[in-house]
């Protein structure tokens, strides 16, 4: 059956340049070979499909019927190869991308100069800080902070987040305030974490100036949303290592102070995750350098 819808579409190519010559050229194959490959489609149908002369083709009349379903069948092929083609080059369609609550602000002004430059893109956003099945919920690119579970996504690291130690003035009010790095070692001190599904400790390397701290925590609280975790620092409930650009609103009010000034936190590495990396199509790798771009002249925090 390939064999035969091969030849159809060497007949159509016939056809369409006027002369085997003209049709191998197209075909990148040798003159002989476009006459076999008729010859055989003839012998196969049982019927003379072209009349030959030294001067030109002619189609039989057999061969005309036959040769509008090959036309029609080579076209539908250009046709669905340029679909392709242009789902690969040109951003279109809708770009599904889930993402954390806190960073769902973030994407409206990451993205919108892609979605200005592309009329044919759209964009539907989940917002979640789960983790998604990607496939099951037809996510084209997922955004994910810090360190990542085992999984069969594709992670390309666009970014990072800066962040820094914040406590509730009442909880500094109870605890003390931590002058050092070495009072954050003081086992009276609550910790509240960012991360999902475990209940291992929590292994920190902090530095400040000459100073290093090595610290394995068990939170006395924990979330997979950054917005839980700053109502639960606001709250009194401990210490957090929060975004600045996320509490800066907070710190403003009085309802959060920063720790130790020129304390080094590791940064949340920023993922973008997709179902695969080989054959993306246009819209998910433009969005991919739209964020990388976006990530990178943000100012830290």
């Amino acid at each position: 059956m390939l064999d035969q819808l091969k030849r159809m579409a060497v007949l159509a190519t016939v056809v369409e340049q006027g002369s085997f010559v003209a049709a191998a050229r197209q075909l990148q194959t040798t003159t002989s070979a476009v006459s076999q490959q008729v010859r055989a489609l003839e012998r196969d149908m049982g019927i003379t499909l072209l009349h030959r002369s030294t001067r030109k083709l002619s189609l039989t009349p057999a061969g005309e019927r036959f040769h509008a379903g090959c036309a029609a069948m080579l076209s539908a092929a250009r046709g669905a190869q340029q679909q392709l083609i242009q789902l690969r080059d040109a951003p279109e369609g809708e770009l599904r991308v889930a993402a954390p609550v806190g960073f769902a602000r973030q994407l409206g002004p990451a993205l919108a100069p892609l979605l200005q430059a592309h009329p044919g893109l759209s964009l539907h956003l989940e917002v979640e800080d789960g983790f998604t099945d990607l496939v099951d919920r037809r996510i084209d690119l997922a955004i994910r902070f810090g360190r990542l579970p085992d999984s069969s996504w594709v992670a390309q690291r666009i970014g990072e987040k800066s962040i820094a130690l914040y406590a509730a003035p009442a909880y500094l009010a109870q605890r003390g305030v931590p002058a050092q790095l070495s009072d954050l070692a003081d086992t009276g001190h609550d910790w509240l974490a960012l991360r999902s599904g475990t209940d291992q400790p929590l292994a920190l390397s902090l530095r400040r100036g000459d100073e290093a701290l090595q610290l394995s925590l068990r939170p006395r609280a924990s979330s997979n949303n950054q917005l839980s975790l700053q109502q639960l620092c606001e709250a009194g409930l401990g210490l957090a290592m929060l975004g600045g650009d996320d509490v800066s609103e907070s710190v403003q009010a009085g309802h959060l102070l920063p720790l130790l000034p020129g304390l080094q936190l590791p940064p949340l590495p920023i993922h973008a995750l997709t179902p695969q990396r080989d054959a993306q199509p246009a819209k998910v790798r433009h969005a991919i350098a739209a964020l990388r771009a976006f990530l990178s002249a943000a100012p830290p925090g």
